[in-house]
């Protein structure tokens, strides 16, 4: 079934064709995703798809019946409203009363009736399951307090509040502009799994190589204003990609060889041109079309020469820092060391950026030493482009530091050119910073801080606002980087690629060291699990050994015969436990912690009652009885 479809769409910006007559359209389960530069026009066509913005030409058709769900980059809402009224809409019968018994657990103090009344109404609009989803979504995209004003959150937890919302209002078509930016990997992990599921329809921004690889089947190439389609998933497209390229440019060059000869044909006199066929002046025309593509691409390029590192590059000995009762880092040591490539890992809030801020001495800590080497030169990359004058003009921001910019080789360039060499050309050099895009004033705070030749690199979030063929770029450049890096990103590949050991931040200020990239981490993880599983006997590891494992009956052990006696006893005693706890469960109590506690009871009786049910079973076959 066909959700939507684009006929012919073209969009100008600035007397500039972004894209002209393109068509594009989406069925249900297709999960499609647009990568290209930055100003190609990405989010302009999800902008166009959603009615955000019109189309100079051609017309967007969503099928009757097909709800929309949009999570843009830059969402707006009245800042006074509180959380659960973003979350919860209005105009769905089930939200409203969902809203409501959240309203109420979040408050002890609700009255008895009023509590009974909404669990009652959750039960005739059968609304449980909905509340199911809801707890999953805020608890795994960690939404704050319910009861929090808007305006007092950070832009992270407004973005997270904006796709739970999305998630809740269960649309059939979901429209996504970068929806891992912000997000913990615990939570792009959890996203990653949700999207990838069959009954979603999907199209979306992102420049998350393994999301887009373990989430999109469809890849579409945005570029020169026109649209490429690769039917797969991200490693599909490369591959593809290359081979797309590589052919052009053969064509390419053979167009240029054959134009010469046909350039000295057309040139004859008029009377012998006139008597040739008309189909090869035509020809000709569509060969100079095609001789004429230019086949350059606009390119980051990076180089600087990073200061001299003396032996003693940073010490931090027994840090700790909290803010109120929090602890943030708590008795944390560590000796940096020439090449070390640290990644940080954790939650959103329990510390990184506090960290960082130590190592850097923004921060001083409340206890403990931070002891920077003598030649120790600081490149610190922030979330936020606080350290851009937005008055400055370009070329301006950057003479301020400096006027040449040393090079790896020894050389030097002006700031002028090193601004070329960021995709700054002339023209836009002289542009008030103020009127940049995000992704310009990010790459321009990159440059700003490689101009101080920093030999410790401090990255926060780095890649939000990159396109890929930059990441790219930037990813090269801090592999051949020879100081030390600290690096905090939500992106599992740029993490993976760059660093060789973690700090993992676990709450309450531990920070663990793990020698290894992230997903030697989460592999870690998986097996510790494992480990746990299998040292607690499971029922269907019993339904394993239980088979058929021997032919020839053995005698039990006395052991065993006093077991196989006290079964029946120990599973009536559960038993009667159970129904005890569900009546209790049924008594219409308005305690919603003491309603789970007796839940959670109830569960682990359940497994107990199997595990020794199936005991029983294999002993009594043992005996043969």
């Amino acid at each position: 079934m066909n959700y939507l479809s684009a006929e012919n769409i073209s969009k100008t910006f600035n007397d500039r064709w972004l894209f002209k007559e393109i068509n594009l359209g989406i069925s249900q389960g297709e999960k499609l995703a647009f990568v290209g530069n930055n100003g190609v026009g990405k989010s302009t066509i999800l902008k166009i798809l959603t009615g955000e913005i019109a189309t100079d030409s051609g017309k967007v058709v969503v099928r009757d019946g097909i709800k929309l769900g949009y999570l843009t980059q830059q969402p707006s809402v009245d800042e006074n409203l509180l959380v659960k009224d973003i979350l919860f809409s209005e105009s769905n019968e089930i939200a409203r009363v969902v809203k409501e018994y959240e309203d109420c657990i979040h408050h002890p103090d609700v009255s008895p009736e009023r509590m009974q009344a909404v669990l009652e109404k959750m039960s005739d609009l059968n609304a449980w399951d909905y509340d199911n989803k809801v707890q999953e979504v805020i608890g795994k995209l960690g939404v704050p307090d319910m009861d929090k004003r808007f305006g007092d959150l950070s832009g992270g937890q407004k973005k997270r509040i904006f796709l739970a919302q999305l998630l809740l209002q269960e649309p059939d078509l979901i429209i996504m502009d970068e929806p891992t930016n912000h997000l913990d990997l615990t939570a792009i992990e959890w996203l990653e799994n949700y999207l990838a599921g069959p009954n979603v329809t999907l199209i979306m921004v992102t420049h998350d190589r393994y999301f887009l690889d373990a989430v999109a089947n469809e890849i579409i190439e945005l570029y020169r204003g026109q649209l490429y389609r690769y039917k797969g998933n991200y490693a599909y497209f490369l591959e593809k990609k290359a081979s797309r390229e590589e052919i052009l440019r053969i064509e390419v060059s053979k167009a240029k060889s054959l134009l010469k000869k046909e350039l000295d044909w057309m040139r004859k006199q008029p009377r012998a041109r006139g008597t040739k066929a008309k189909y090869r002046i035509e020809a000709f025309y569509e060969l100079k079309e095609k001789a004429s593509v230019d086949l350059s691409r606009d390119r980051l390029e990076l180089d600087i020469n990073a200061a001299r590192q003396g032996g003693k590059i940073l010490e931090m000995e027994h840090v700790s820092k909290k803010f109120g009762e929090t602890k943030l880092v708590d008795d944390f040591s560590y000796v940096f060391k020439k090449k070390d490539r640290i990644g940080v890992v954790g939650k959103n809030g329990i510390g990184k950026s506090t960290f960082l801020n130590l190592v850097t001495q923004r921060l001083k800590p409340d206890s403990g030493e931070v002891i920077p080497g003598v030649t120790t030169k600081y490149g610190y990359f922030t979330q936020e482009s606080v350290n851009l004058n937005p008055n400055n003009r370009v070329i301006e921001e950057v003479k301020d530091i400096a006027e040449f910019i040393t090079l790896s080789d020894g050389s030097t360039i002006s700031a002028s050119k090193f601004l070329e060499n960021f995709l700054f050309p002339a023209e836009k050099q002289y542009t008030y910073i103020e009127k940049l895009s995000g992704g310009e004033k990010k790459r321009l705070q990159l440059l700003k801080m490689l101009v101080t030749n920093p030999n410790f690199l401090i990255l926060d979030e780095p890649t939000n606002d990159f396109d890929i063929d930059t990441l790219n770029v930037l990813e090269e450049f801090l592999e051949n980087f020879t100081g030390c890096l600290l690096l905090v990103s939500h992106d599992r590949y740029f993490m993976d690629h760059l660093v060789d050991q973690l700090f993992v931040f676990e709450g309450d200020g531990k920070i663990r060291l793990f020698n290894g990239n992230y997903s030697d981490y989460r592999d870690s993880l998986e097996e510790e699990e494992m480990m746990k599983a299998n040292a607690t006997p499971t029922v269907p590891k019993q339904e394993v050994v239980a088979a058929p494992v021997v032919t020839a009956k053995k005698k039990l052990t006395f052991k065993e015969k006093q077991e196989l006696e006290n079964f029946p006893t120990e599973i009536n005693a559960l038993e009667t436990k159970k129904t005890e706890l569900t009546v209790l469960m049924n008594s219409g109590s308005s305690d919603h912690k003491q309603l789970q506690a007796w839940a959670d009871e109830i569960k682990t009786i359940t497994e107990s009652i199997d595990a020794k049910t199936l005991r029983w079973m294999e002993l009594s076959e043992l005996a043969g009885e």
